[in-house]
């Protein structure tokens, strides 16, 4: 059964955005939502359709939304392990390998993490997203490992949408780049766009974009006659842009080791140790691995966090370069 909710705006509302205004009016939809269902045409003004999530309202606006009953995903299960780190009524927390894509999309339909949750536990997991998403709330590259919430329910998928909007989830990433980053600490706050040469791929803008805040520090500089200079990097996260470590990363002149997208030819290092040669050539993913995840949970209110290791792949390349470095 559907929902309807009839709102007016107040004279202390006037000229807000209409998905502000609903996503502050009713504390349950995270604005995100809002936007989706505005685009999907479930929201009047004055009794016409609005497609646009930002246009403003007036005082005196009358605004009528429809919360359609959830979409049943059509959504084969994938007989995929799963690293679960924890789990209970509300959520899942997963400790994703690289190689795996989150969701169905153009070109793979039956193996993502999406039908490894069907498989694994098919009518507990959240509807109000897209019908080939159920349970995702955030997503990580295909090639990037780590830690992912999942919301097995629509109440816990609200609160966790709500807490990424705001910014105020702890996501922490390590990464191994090329050369060394100066500052080796800071922060990088850009606007980042969709690459007018490439719609696959994402860059920094001067004036268009999406406001984007990485805060980084060098671990580990790797510097020796035996190997290319490398740095091992700890970056948090303030916003969540689509490929936005990767692209700050290039924007620094820094590109994470391993990444096919951002990536810059270098030239052959001379006296490279055959061994090392062959682990960085061997290596078919990116060396950006999502180590922790901090967040309050929905039904307890309680602050949790998880933290994972980096996978034998990433790890066997920091051994080598320890021991090449010393």
């Amino acid at each position: 059964m559907k929902n309807i909710i009839n709102l007016i705006v107040a004279s202390k509302e006037n000229r807000q955005r209409i998905d502000t205004f609903v996503s502050i009016k009713e504390s349950g939809l995270s604005r995100t939502r809002v936007k989706n269902l505005i685009i999907k045409k479930k929201l009047k003004l004055n009794n016409l359709i609005v497609e646009n999530p930002s246009k403003k309202i007036f005082t005196g606006d009358i605004i009528t939304l429809e919360i359609p009953e959830p979409e049943k995903a059509s959504l084969k299960p994938y007989n995929f392990k799963l690293d679960i780190l924890y789990e209970d009524d509300s959520l899942l927390v997963i400790n994703k390998p690289a190689g795996i894509i989150m969701h169905p999309g153009a070109g793979n339909y039956d193996k993502t993490v999406v039908n490894a949750l069907i498989n694994y536990c098919n009518k507990n997991l959240s509807t109000i997203g897209d019908e080939l998403r159920p349970g995702i709330v955030h997503r990580i590259d295909k090639d990037t490992s780590g830690l992912v919430v999942i919301a097995k329910n629509n109440l816990a998928h609200e609160n966790l949408s709500l807490q990424f909007n705001k910014h105020t989830i702890k996501r922490v990433y390590q990464l191994l780049v090329w050369g060394k980053l100066r500052p080796q600490s800071g922060i990088i706050k850009t606007l980042i766009k969709r690459s007018s040469k490439n719609r696959q791929l994402m860059e920094v803008g001067t004036v268009k974009g999406k406001k984007a805040v990485t805060n980084y520090k060098t671990l580990k500089v790797f510097e020796s006659d035996k190997t290319p200079t490398f740095s091992l990097v700890e970056c948090e996260l303030e916003t969540g842009r689509t490929h936005q470590i990767r692209v700050h990363m290039s924007y620094k002149g820094n590109n994470i080791l391993g990444d096919k997208k951002y990536k810059k030819k270098f030239k052959k290092f001379k006296n490279i140790n055959p061994e090392f040669e062959k682990l960085l050539l061997g290596l078919e993913r990116q060396f950006l691995h999502a180590k922790s995840i901090g967040f309050i949970h929905p039904t307890s209110k309680k602050q949790i966090e998880f933290s994972s290791f980096l996978p034998k792949e990433l790890e066997n390349i920091l051994k080598m370069l320890r021991k090449l470095n010393k």
